[in-house]
């Protein structure tokens, strides 16, 4: 079983507060889980309030990343800022040798993907992608399960996501600002949930590039969201005839992050990230026991990553499986503009 993180905490700094998943870090700081030795943020009305919720510091706060790193040698920088803003962080931080993690997805586009790619190479030094979906127990077990071939021919995965839109369910200002902007998001709910999928079956497929990437995108409430798309659907065929079906969506009645995996003879369903269940046939399914064997959340596997008792080779979090995924959902939005099947 993989241990909490113990004593010896990591040395994080910060770049950026815009997205909501900072909230996340900061609960754990305030649980002294985190050593939290600077913050880059510009925005003072977005400093005020997360100070006056987290009680941090004056002394935390830098005008910019640059600024912070002259003053600070953290172990990792966590990036919570617009997609397009990751590059500019990989600037920063890896020619000075600091490994980064993002949130999802690696970048707005792929040429920003490969420039991260360039410079995580060119200075040897870790660029990682944080996605929900990495900490969930049950796609871990369905991982292991396909390794062991007990499915048989893997024919179809089937991945969805999304929720009800994110001004619906409630995301702050800051993060909406940028979120439903195609440029400092790359897109709409095509790249804010569409990644999860392209990330898991990249993952399953053991790194493999598919053949070939049709999509489709709706507008369904322009709105809400006039300048980008709420809908996506993505069809990814792999040359061993696997199909890969992704469903993202601001537009579910209800939150949804769920995963079918179909082989000749049964299907294994994570429902959510404590739940599988194994299908025979439509009546006849079992649920499938979990094990504790990966991280709970992304410091503890930074952590152990940083101190080299893992590798962050081709994880869900690795540099190459989100090359993957950037190569994937750039082909799904040249799809649905164009309106014809992209082959990579």
């Amino acid at each position: 079983m993989v241990e909490a993180i113990g004593q010896e905490m990591l040395k994080v700094a910060v770049a950026g507060m815009s997205h909501d998943h900072v909230h996340v870090l900061f609960n754990l700081y305030k649980q002294n889980q985190v050593d939290l030795v600077g913050i880059a943020e510009r925005d003072t009305a977005l400093i005020h309030r997360m100070q006056k919720r987290y009680h941090l510091p004056d002394a935390l706060f830098y005008p910019s990343l640059d600024s912070l790193l002259k003053k600070v040698k953290p172990t990792v920088v966590l990036a919570y800022n617009p997609v397009a803003e990751h590059v500019d962080v990989a600037e920063a931080c890896l020619p000075l040798r600091i490994p980064v993690m993002v949130e999802k997805p690696l970048a707005a586009t792929a040429t920003q993907a490969q420039r991260i790619a360039q410079l995580a190479k060119k200075y040897n030094t870790l660029f990682l992608t944080n996605y929900e979906t990495t900490w969930y127990r049950s796609n871990h077990r369905i991982k292991a399960l396909t390794n062991q071939h007990t499915l048989g021919k893997l024919k179809k995965i089937v991945v969805r996501d999304g929720h009800q839109g994110p001004k619906e369910i409630g995301c702050s200002a800051d993060f909406l600002n940028w979120l439903t902007d195609p440029v400092k998001n790359g897109g709409g709910a095509l790249m804010d949930f569409g990644c999860y999928g392209a990330n898991l079956m990249t993952w399953l497929k053991q790194g493999e590039r598919p053949l070939a990437v049709t999509a489709v995108t709706r507008h369904l409430k322009p709105q809400i969201y006039p300048k980008v798309e709420d809908d996506a659907t993505i069809v990814l065929e792999y040359a061993d005839g696997t199909t890969g079906l992704i469903q993202a969506s601001w537009d579910w009645s209800y939150n949804i992050k769920d995963m079918q995996i179909f082989g000749d003879s049964k299907m294994l369903h994570a429902r959510d990230d404590h739940t599988l269940l194994e299908y025979q046939n439509v009546n006849d399914y079992k649920e499938i026991p979990l094990d504790n064997t990966y991280y709970t959340n992304h410091l503890a596997y930074l952590k152990d990553v940083l101190a080299g008792k893992i590798e962050a080779t081709n994880d869900l979090s690795s540099l190459t499986n989100n090359l993957v995924v950037m190569e994937i959902l750039e082909a799904a939005k040249r799809s649905a503009n164009e309106g014809k099947r992209i082959v990579l």
